[in-house]
């Protein structure tokens, strides 16, 4: 079931920055709620909020490495159990945006954003996967925590 929702996700990413590329031109940007939402085209050349700009070669080796150690841990978890848990969800939401940034990454030289909200930098369906992964990791995280702390007192 995972690996439906990863490739659900990775297609929807993939899908929508092919739509980007061939509506928009670069910088072009057409309102979809006048004031709050725009679907606006950028090449983001860095990280998140374009940080560490036109480091390339680092970006795909980290996503790389990110790529394996979540597909090994969600191998190894599915070997566990059959039923996924929070924890598979993040990962597998987290594994999704890393591979769909990393094609942008190894065939373009650049991420394709095109999410605009005005308020935040311009971002994509990978980017929201990664930062939904993040925080439900985050959340599968400190539940474990919580019921390691509960079972110690028992």
């Amino acid at each position: 079931m995972i690996w439906g929702i990863v490739f659900v996700i990775f297609a929807a990413d993939r899908l929508t920055k092919i739509w980007a590329v061939a509506h928009l031109s670069l910088y072009q940007s057409i309102p979809v709620v006048k004031n709050i939402f725009y679907i606006t085209l950028v090449h983001n050349r860095g990280a998140a909020f374009g940080i560490l700009k036109n480091q390339v070669p680092l970006f795909i080796a980290a996503s790389v490495c990110a790529v394996v150690m979540i597909v090994y841990h969600l191998k190894k978890d599915a070997v566990r159990s059959r039923k996924p848990s929070l924890y598979t969800f993040s990962l597998g939401l987290i594994l999704a945006g890393a591979a769909g940034n990393l094609v942008d990454r190894v065939f373009l030289g650049y991420v394709v954003d095109f999410l605009d909200f005005r308020v935040w930098p311009v971002f994509n369906v990978a980017d929201s996967a990664i930062t939904a992964g993040a925080v439900l990791l985050g959340v599968a995280m400190l539940k474990e925590e919580l019921k390691d702390k509960k079972a110690a007192r028992d």
